[in-house]
């Protein structure tokens, strides 16, 4: 009588996987130009907006590249649409502060303002020109 020899097989010891993080370090994802353009906006808003969108899209010409960045910001009651009203005119002049980035034009684009009642509302829109430093 002929038997068929089965395949052997062997696995492997279990090994266990290391930490994903070294105990006590937390994972902290890298911040984007994005990012941090989103905060220095924020930041701008002396805190009194809230995001409504963020668009970003590369942009270049034949000697710089970048991004453009179309934001908008919502300042809802009348302490925030004061904010919003310096976000306004301070937004151009502003100086900010992204590593590796120059903020060549920073504008506002729309202006959404509704009054009624005790809700006084403005929904900002700001398109920002980002260029990489050389």
């Amino acid at each position: 009588m002929l038997t068929a020899a089965l395949p052997e097989t062997k696995s492997a010891d279990p090994v266990e996987a290391p930490s994903p993080t070294p105990r006590g370090r937390r994972y902290r994802p890298k911040r984007t130009t994005a990012d941090r353009l989103r905060e220095a906006l924020l930041m701008l808003a002396e805190g009194h907006a809230s995001l409504l969108s963020h668009e970003e899209k590369a942009w270049s010409s034949i000697t710089f590249s970048g991004t453009r960045h179309e934001v908008m910001l919502d300042f809802d009651g009348t302490e925030a649409v004061e904010a919003g009203e310096d976000f306004i005119a301070n937004l151009p002049d502003h100086e900010f502060r992204i590593p590796g980035q120059l903020v060549a034009d920073a504008t506002v684009r729309e202006v959404d303002h509704r009054f009624g009642g005790d809700d006084e509302r403005m929904v900002v829109t700001a398109v920002l020109l980002l260029l990489e430093e050389a």
